[in-house]
């Protein structure tokens, strides 16, 4: 970890995550992102952003194959709180020469192809989203996944040169849960359905009772490696 970030982490240590988004939003000013796919954990935490009125910008990544409970709760949470959430899309001529190429459904066939979709619909609009920024907030909690255990509350960046802040890091899944519940948050229903883990419709299906909690991720693939790139520990993103 930089030294910057060490200085960050000690400087929220102690604040609970309003507190702490509070103190961050001073400190990074204008400067600061909060990435969204709709999940439990990204509603709490937009609800922390809109109820305060923090000035932390939300955005999402548009990858065109969303569910439509996704898009559903999306549209809804703009309409609860009357604040924007900032969609970043593919860029057309990548997305059309892939399908052209390969078809719709190339991400079934390897995981180079599976790499390449995902680099195309969210790996590079979300390098055009925190392009400029100084702080990145996202909904990663420590539980999800081994890999996620290894990382920290605070962490720089290199990739992207900026602070990452994740505000529910060591909060569990019921933590979360109840506070959905106390604050009337609108979620994503299928999380009813068994989907612990929401991304594109394709590569998303429901678990099994016991099974990991990345197990409904291209769960065609081996099952030790379950990022698309977004949040790659201390090594280049491999598009």
């Amino acid at each position: 970890m930089s030294e910057f970030a060490e200085n960050i982490k000690k400087e929220t240590e102690g604040l609970n995550p309003v507190e702490a988004l509070t103190l961050l939003s001073d400190i990074f000013r204008d400067k600061i992102v909060f990435s969204t796919s709709f999940g439990w954990e990204d509603q709490v935490i937009t609800h922390m952003i809109f109820a305060n009125n923090l000035p932390i910008k939300i955005f999402t990544l548009e990858t065109g194959r969303l569910f439509p409970e996704t898009y559903y709760v999306w549209n809804r949470t703009m309409e609860i709180y009357g604040k924007p959430i900032h969609a970043y899309y593919p860029q057309n001529q990548l997305l059309e020469q892939m399908v052209n190429a390969k078809g719709p459904n190339s991400f079934y066939e390897s995981v180079d192809n599976r790499k390449e979709c995902c680099g195309i619909r969210k790996v590079e609009p979300l390098n055009r989203a925190l392009a400029g920024n100084k702080c990145w907030v996202t909904g990663i909690r420590a539980e999800q996944s081994a890999s996620r255990q290894s990382m920290d509350n605070v962490e720089w960046d290199e990739q992207h040169q900026l602070i990452k802040f994740h505000p529910l890091y060591s909060w569990t899944l019921d933590e979360v849960k109840e506070y959905i519940g106390i604050n009337n948050i609108p979620y994503n229903t299928l999380h009813d359905r068994g989907f612990p883990s929401i991304g594109c419709a394709p590569c998303t299906r429901a678990v099994q009772p016991g099974e990991d909690f990345r197990a409904g991720r291209w769960w065609w693939e081996d099952q030790s490696k379950k990022e698309c790139g977004l949040h790659e520990i201390n090594e280049v993103i491999d598009k």
